[in-house]
C-alpha cells in the first residue's frame, strides 16, 4: 500500500509567509537564483568512501560561469554563516556542486572550503516550498535545535545539519559496545513525540541525523530531522509516528525491549512539557505563524480531510474534524497535545 505521495507538490510562498519571513529575518536578497544553478554542462555519479553511490551528481559547470557561481555561492555562505562579513571571503571558494535529483525540492549540496586550512563545510540550494518552509520555522521554535536558513523570491538557503545519518547509526552504532542503549531509547522516544506533535512526516532513517555527545560518564544522544518537505502534507496519522516505518523496527524494538509503557508515557509528557516552554518564549511569533500557516495551502483537499478524519478518531476529539486547512490541523494538534501537560498554561 503506497502510503508516501510519490512526488510531493511544491507550494508557492504566499505573500503573508512573505511578510513573516521578512520581519523575522529569513528573506533577503540573494546573489544568485535556484534556477541559475541548474545550468551546468556535465555531470558525474557521487560515490562514498567505499565506493557506493549515493544517489547525488557532481556537477561541472563552464569556466566563466563557474568563476560567477563562485563568487555568489561564497557570499551566500558568509551570509548564512557570519551575516555578510566581506573579510571572510577571500580565503573560502567553492569546492564542489552536488544535485539530486530525487529529492522533493532537486537540492543543490554546495561545499565550501577554506583556503589556508583546508577545512570545509557545506549548505544547500533548494527550490522554495512554502510547506518545507513552515516545517523549518517550527524546528526553529519548537525543537531544542536551532535551525539556519534563507530565503528570496523561488530559492531557499539551508544550513547542512550535522551529524550521523540514521541509518547508518542504526547499522554501524547500535552494535557499538560503549553505546548506552537506555539513553538512545529515550532520545527516540522524544523525537517520536516531536515529530507528532507538530506533525512533521516521513521521518525515515535516512531523513533524520544523530549526533553523539561525550558526556563527563558516558553519551549523550540527539535525534535532528533533516528533512521537513513532509510538514503537515500527508493524510494518514502514522505517517508523522517515525516509529511506524520499517526501517526504524530496530528503533522500535530497542524502546520495547528496554522501556516499560509507564517509562515511555513519561518520556512523551517530559517532550511535550519542554515544547510548551519553548512555545511560551516566542508567542508573538508563534501567533504569526500561525496566522499565515493556518491560511495558507499546504496539502491537497482530501489529505486534509483525511489527516482531520483520523486525528479525530484517534483523539477522539471531533473539534479536528472543523479544521479546513492543514495549517489549522497543526495549531488544533500542538494546542490540544500541549494542553495535556499540567502546570503549564499556554501564552499564545
Amino acid at each position: 500500500m503506497k502510503i508516501i505521495s510519490r512526488k510531493k507538490r511544491i507550494f508557492p510562498i504566499q505573500s503573508e509567509l512573505n511578510a513573516y519571513l521578512r520581519q523575522y529575518g529569513r528573506e533577503t536578497n540573494l546573489p544568485i537564483e535556484y534556477k541559475t544553478l541548474l545550468r551546468w554542462q556535465e555531470s558525474l555519479p557521487l560515490f562514498d568512501k567505499n565506493g557506493t553511490d549515493t544517489l547525488w551528481q557532481t556537477l561541472i559547470y563552464e569556466r566563466t560561469m563557474f568563476e560567477e557561481i563562485n563568487d555568489a555561492l561564497t557570499r551566500i555562505y558568509v551570509q548564512l554563516k557570519a551575516a555578510g562579513n566581506p573579510e571572510a571571503l577571500d580565503h573560502l571558494r567553492v569546492d564542489r556542486i552536488d544535485f539530486c535529483a530525487f529529492g522533493n525540492t532537486q537540492p543543490f549540496r554546495v561545499r565550501i572550503i577554506n583556503q589556508y586550512n583546508d577545512n570545509y563545510d557545506y549548505f544547500y540550494v533548494k527550490q522554495a516550498d512554502a510547506s518545507r518552509v513552515y516545517g523549518l520555522e517550527l524546528e526553529e521554535l519548537l525543537s531544542p535545535s536551532s535551525i539556519n536558513y534563507l530565503f528570496h523570491e523561488n530559492t531557499l538557503i539551508e544550513q547542512h545539519i550535522i551529524g550521523i545519518p540514521g541509518d547508518e547509526f542504526i547499522r554501524r552504532h547500535f552494535q557499538r559496545k560503549t553505546i548506552n542503549k537506555v539513553r538512545v531509547a529515550k532520545e527516540f522516544i522524544k523525537f517520536n513525540e516531536r515529530c507528532f506533535v507538530r506533525l512533521l512526516g516521513d521521518m525515515r532513517s535516512y531523513n533524520y541525523v544523530v549526533r553523539i555527545t561525550p558526556d563527563f560518564e558516558d553519551e549523550q544522544y540527539r535525534v535532528r530531522p533533516i528533512d521537513f518537505d513532509q510538514q503537515s502534507y500527508e493524510g494518514r496519522r502514522t505517517i508523522y509516528l517515525p516509529q511506524f516505518f520499517k526501517d526504524n523496527n530496530a528503533v522500535v524494538e530497542l524502546c520495547t525491549g528496554l522501556l516499560n509503557y509507564e517509562t515511555m508515557v513519561q518520556y512523551q509528557d517530559e517532550e511535550r512539557a519542554l515544547i510548551a516552554r519553548r512555545a511560551n518564549t516566542a508567542p508573538y511569533r508563534l501567533n504569526n505563524l500561525k496566522a499565515s500557516m493556518c491560511d495558507d495551502e499546504i496539502a491537497l483537499p482530501e489529505k486534509t480531510v483525511q489527516l482531520a478524519r483520523e486525528l479525530a478518531e484517534y483523539h477522539s476529539e471531533p473539534s479536528f474534524l472543523d479544521c479546513k486547512t492543514m495549517g489549522e490541523i497543526t495549531f488544533a494538534h500542538i494546542e490540544f497535545l500541549l494542553g495535556k501537560v499540567t502546570n503549564i498554561s499556554l501564552n499564545w
